[in-house]
């Protein structure tokens, strides 16, 4: 059942927003920090603060992957085997964790502890193949190094995410996805050598974006830029053209109206 405090945080929630239901998703993040997946009780309550039913409720929580409706581990583990990741060696790191972990898709070790799952593209191509552990990046990953990552997890040793911070429990990352800081945003880098290349190769050659005070000035207040002025013989040229072709219309033979053809019948 949803305990008190839960549901006091999930009023807060909807009163983020001017309009309530607009809180739906966060919410049910919280609901699975507090139960570690989205019960029907959590789909009651959340409806009930939002004033909504319980059908467009569990709609959304059964749309989006993120959403669970059986219990998650306390670490879930995603392997990208989308088209790069894949090829780079997605496919065998998830085909090595489903034989170490001895576990399917979207399946739970026996102990609790890792929720194995394929990913769809984390945007993050440049670190290929990539595996996420409660959605913190663990970049650059081959089938050895997951397997330690997994095996640290369920030993209870420290775990850092390549580009983030030490790695919490999923239903920990959950309350943050609902709004709720654990003050570990300012953890490890904000980017890493692949993401910051192409910024080394432009200062490298000298690129620069464009001087904002090269736009077009006239018409800056209403937002529409200047029209390109036409030269004296472009609009010659022009006016010319339009000419020809009307003295064209007027030589070629006229359709009969519908006026002519009545009369002709």
């Amino acid at each position: 059942m949803i305990d008190d405090q839960t549901r006091t945080e999930l009023r807060q929630i909807a009163a983020r927003y001017p309009e309530a239901r607009s809180g739906l998703l966060p919410m049910l993040h919280l609901v699975q920090s507090a139960e570690g997946r989205v019960t029907a009780d959590g789909i009651e309550t959340c409806a009930e603060i939002l004033g909504l039913s319980a059908a467009e409720v569990s709609g959304v929580a059964t749309f989006y992957t993120m959403y669970k409706r059986k219990p998650v581990g306390e670490y879930h583990v995603g392997v990208c085997t989308n088209t790069l990741c894949a090829v780079m060696g997605g496919d065998l790191i998830f085909e090595r964790l489903q034989q170490h972990l001895e576990v399917g898709n979207d399946e739970t070790t026996t102990d609790g502890k890792i929720t194995l799952e394929h990913l769809e593209c984390n945007a993050a191509c440049d670190y290929a193949p990539v595996m996420m552990v409660n959605w913190e990046f663990m970049d650059d990953q081959t089938p050895a190094s997951a397997t330690a990552v997994v095996d640290d997890l369920r030993a209870g040793k420290e775990v850092r995410s390549t580009r983030g911070p030490r790695i919490c429990t999923w239903r920990e990352a959950e309350r943050v996805l609902a709004g709720f800081p654990d003050d570990r945003a300012d953890e490890g880098p904000s980017a890493g050598h692949a993401s910051l290349v192409g910024l080394g190769i432009a200062r490298e050659r000298g690129w620069t974006a464009p001087d904002s005070d090269a736009r077009v000035t006239q018409g800056a207040d209403t937002g529409v830029p200047e029209e390109p002025e036409k030269s004296v013989a472009g609009a010659e040229e022009s006016d010319d053209s339009m000419a020809t072709a009307a003295a064209v219309e007027a030589d070629s033979p006229t359709d009969t109206t519908a006026a002519e053809k009545g009369d002709a019948t």
